[in-house]
């Protein structure tokens, strides 16, 4: 077990910011457990998310799910990455609640990436088919149209990796 205290790692960017990428990164340190929204979705839900429709409502089921398994690991003196996209205050809202629970330090990861780098991220992760979910430049449309940077007043820690 690690000696230093434990951390919720949250990531914050668009569709192919580089969010699962810098998760990986950063589950790679000792004591340290990755959870993928998109790994589970896609085991749980296959062929059912079919829209933001349906996205908000699996997520929403499996964030609920997930809070209280994460904060027993924290407890337990793990770090945890969770790659589920803190892009709405309301999501960043529901996941402050597993630090708080715990007790724990946190740090939010915002991936500040043009929408032409994602797009073109995007369109290569489609072509390779790498991803669990391949979405097209309408779907990355419309999920950006409720994307909202962490502003100040939100009290997160904040790291910001800047790509503009």
């Amino acid at each position: 077990m690690s000696e230093q205290n434990p951390v919720l790692h949250l990531v914050c960017g668009k569709i192919a910011a580089g969010k699962s990428t810098l998760a990986d990164r950063l589950a790679s340190t000792p004591a340290t457990v990755l959870i993928s929204e998109d790994r589970w979705l896609s085991r749980l839900y296959p062929g059912e998310i079919n829209g933001l429709e349906d996205y908000v409502r699996r997520s929403g089921c499996l964030a609920d799910a997930m809070g209280p398994h994460v904060e027993t690991l924290l407890c337990a003196g793990l770090s945890v990455v969770m790659d589920f996209p803190a892009n709405t205050p309301n999501q960043r809202q529901r996941l402050r609640g597993i630090f708080e629970s715990a007790g724990v330090a946190h740090r939010l990861h915002f991936l500040d990436v043009p929408d032409a780098v994602c797009k073109a991220r995007l369109g290569q992760r489609n072509e390779d088919g790498t991803h669990d979910y391949a979405a097209s430049d309408a779907e990355f449309d419309l999920f950006t149209s409720y994307f909202v940077p962490p502003a100040p007043e939100e009290g997160f820690t904040v790291i910001t990796y800047d790509e503009s």
